[in-house]
Order: structure tokens, then sequence, then C-alpha cells
């Protein structure tokens, strides 16, 4: 694997999987799509076969050598070299935040970060998508994930395996979070939930 622990994608997204994680785009009207950890961009692809022209697409990656290749694949898009920690800097409401994140490689305590900063930018309406690894579902981190979207989300929904991926998938749809954290104005209700 390519730069482990900034990479965590074995290989490229399938374009079911693709697919199945940008079904959440809005396909009308002027929406908003956060992408976390677009890699080498077959989710990005995605999602801008789904966006309407008047919709705007925030790629967020880590990777400078990914930014560059995404920037000149996807003129589109607008490629941001940034961290999935911090996202209320980007002084957006997200309607979609779809993640290639490597969750089961983060600690809880950052994947809890990260989670929250989703919570806080997606709109009332908004919703969340990513995946997992089905083989990595034992794993503490994939653990510890699983938990933590039932207490940053009312819903979450878990689709069935997506075989033809390799390695085959799972993916999250979350919407509603319970526990919003404040983030330089971009606040959203506590619904009671509170933090680990």
């Amino acid at each position: 694997m390519r730069r482990p622990g900034v990479i965590g994608a074995v290989a490229p997204s399938s374009p079911g999987l693709a697919d199945l994680l940008a079904a959440i785009t809005p396909t009308t009207g002027s929406p908003m799509v956060v992408e976390l950890g677009p890699g080498t961009g077959s989710v990005t692809a995605a999602i801008q076969r789904r966006l309407p022209a008047t919709g705007r697409h925030i790629a967020v990656e880590i990777d400078q050598a990914m930014i560059d290749f995404l920037a000149a694949a996807h003129p589109g898009v607008d490629v941001v070299h940034g961290d999935a920690a911090n996202l209320t800097d980007l002084g957006v409401r997200a309607d979609a935040v779809v993640s290639g994140l490597p969750w089961s490689l983060f600690q809880p305590e950052l994947q809890r970060r990260i989670l929250d900063q989703v919570a806080a930018i997606l709109t009332p309406d908004g919703a969340f998508t990513t995946f997992a690894y089905r083989h990595a579902g034992a794993l503490a981190g994939a653990r510890s994930f699983h938990r933590l979207l039932h207490a940053v989300f009312d819903e979450v929904i878990i689709s069935h395996t997506i075989w033809r991926n390799m390695p085959p998938a799972r993916i999250y749809v979350c919407r509603r979070p319970l526990a919003v954290q404040t983030f330089d104005g971009l606040a959203a209700k506590t619904r009671g939930v509170g933090r680990d």
C-alpha cells in the first residue's frame, strides 16, 4: 500500500460502490456536496455525474500528490488541501457529505472529532455516507466507528455487502445528527447524547 496511514484504500472504489456512496447527492437545486478523502477520484466522478450544474462540490484531501491529480482530472471540483478533522473551517453547510476515509486506521478520538465535524456542517435534511471493508469489521477501529455512528446520528442504515468491490464493502448512510458540537458558529442543537 502506498503511503499507509494516508491512503487507506486497498484499491480504488468500484463503480458500483462509488455510485452507491454518491447516491445521496441531490440532483436538483444548488446543493453543496463535501467529499472527504477523495483519493484517485472514483467517487468524485460519481458525485459529478449526479450533481446539477448549479451545485458545488468540495473535495477535502490531505495528500498533496492526490490534490494535484484530482485538480487536473476534475476541474469542476473545488479540491481543498485540508483535514477532515477541521471541516468547519470550510465555512459551508453541506447537503451531502461523502467519505472515503480509512476509519478503521483512526483512533476513536479522531473518529469522533471527524464525525462531530461532519454533523456540524450538515444541513437539517442532509445525509452522510461512508463505507467500511467487510473484512475489517473485527478490528478495534471498525468496532469503535460503528458505535460512534450510532452515538452521533439518529438514523444509521447499513447496506448489504457489495461483493463486486475489492475488497467487499458495506455502506453506511447516516442522517439527523443527535449531538452536534459548536465549532466557530456552525453549531446545531445538542439533543441529549453526551460525548464519550
